[in-house]
């Protein structure tokens, strides 16, 4: 167990060190989203190159890891889908209990786990969930949100191709694309290039652990605290069992093969809290006291679930 909380510790450390340095008002929320805003665009980019182009494409580029992922997201947004109309939510808090429950914080909470459990194979691991989450699972729940909303434009195909545009635009995507392209074409890098990059990686880590309680400061504790509970639940705990019948599944049919650190990363990626802008996406539906309570309640409960994750799975 103390292997364990040598893990989860730090992580959660850096969190509350972001959280009491936003209370106590020695830095603002606008700094914690300048800081946040240079985690995204400056240094997870810089991150995912490097782990990409320093490697050849058949180490990063993992289908089994990513399909596996992938059918755990699919199968996640299906039951979401049906607790939550079984639940009788309406339309726009589904769409909402659907991200939450999908979405995970790969790129602040996860990374820095991996990087403590798995440090051999954490930056290919961001990179092989950052592909599926940002080309498949996070623009299908945002289809979800504008659908629910009433707000359409256009044919169906028309609004998935413009959310996957804008999708395409992120630095942190540009960032890993380039990466590809450069170890597809085998291009070297040089010295110089490469000690930039790494510092710039290196700095991702904790100051996005500390962005991510500092945003914890001053969420609205308003809203309906029933539907908070069901996707805070969901996301930690249907979310990564579903994804793990889902691996066990596929490798039964012989569909798939893992080896034992990325089977568990894979399921340890499903079980991280919800991704830091889903207070933000859901102001636009007028919902962002649930999202506010889901966030506080899955970023706090996260610290059982995955120690509990951590001790069975390494």
């Amino acid at each position: 167990m103390t292997q364990i909380l040598a893990i989860t510790f730090p992580i959660y450390g850096a969190i509350a060190l972001g959280y009491l340095v936003v209370s106590k008002g020695w830095f603002s929320q606008g700094e914690m989203r300048t800081f946040g805003k240079y985690v995204l665009n400056i240094a997870l980019p810089a991150l995912l190159f490097n782990a990409v182009a320093s490697r050849r494409v058949a180490e990063v580029f993992q289908p089994d890891y990513m399909l596996a992922y992938a059918v755990g997201g699919l199968t996640t947004i299906a039951t979401a889908w049906t607790l939550f109309t079984m639940r009788g939510t309406d339309p726009k808090r589904r769409a909402l209990g659907i991200m939450g429950s999908t979405c995970p914080n790969n790129a602040f909470i996860g990374f820095p786990i991996m990087l403590l459990a798995f440090p051999a194979q954490a930056e290919v691991i961001l990179a092989l969930n950052l592909l599926v989450e940002n080309i498949l699972l996070v623009p299908l729940c945002l289809m979800l949100m504008e659908s629910a909303s009433g707000n359409r434009q256009g044919p169906l195909l028309r609004q998935a191709a413009g959310i996957l545009l804008n999708v395409l635009k992120m630095p942190m995507v540009i960032g890993l694309i380039l990466g590809l392209c450069v170890s597809l074409i085998g291009f070297p890098i040089t010295a110089p290039v490469n000690k930039l990059m790494t510092m710039l990686a290196a700095s991702a880590s904790a100051l996005s652990l500390v962005v991510i309680g500092g945003s914890l400061v001053g969420l609205p504790l308003h809203g309906n605290r029933g539907l908070a509970a069901q996707i805070a639940t969901t996301k930690l705990l249907v979310h990564p069992a579903l994804t793990a019948l889902v691996v066990f599944a596929l490798t039964a049919l012989g569909l798939i093969t893992l080896s034992k650190e990325l089977h568990s990363a894979i399921i340890l990626s499903s079980a991280m809290p919800m991704f830091g802008i889903y207070t933000v996406l859901a102001q636009k539906q007028g919902l962002e006291g649930a999202a506010s309570l889901a966030m506080l309640a899955a970023t706090s409960f996260a610290f059982i679930t995955l120690n509990a994750l951590l001790f069975v799975l390494t």
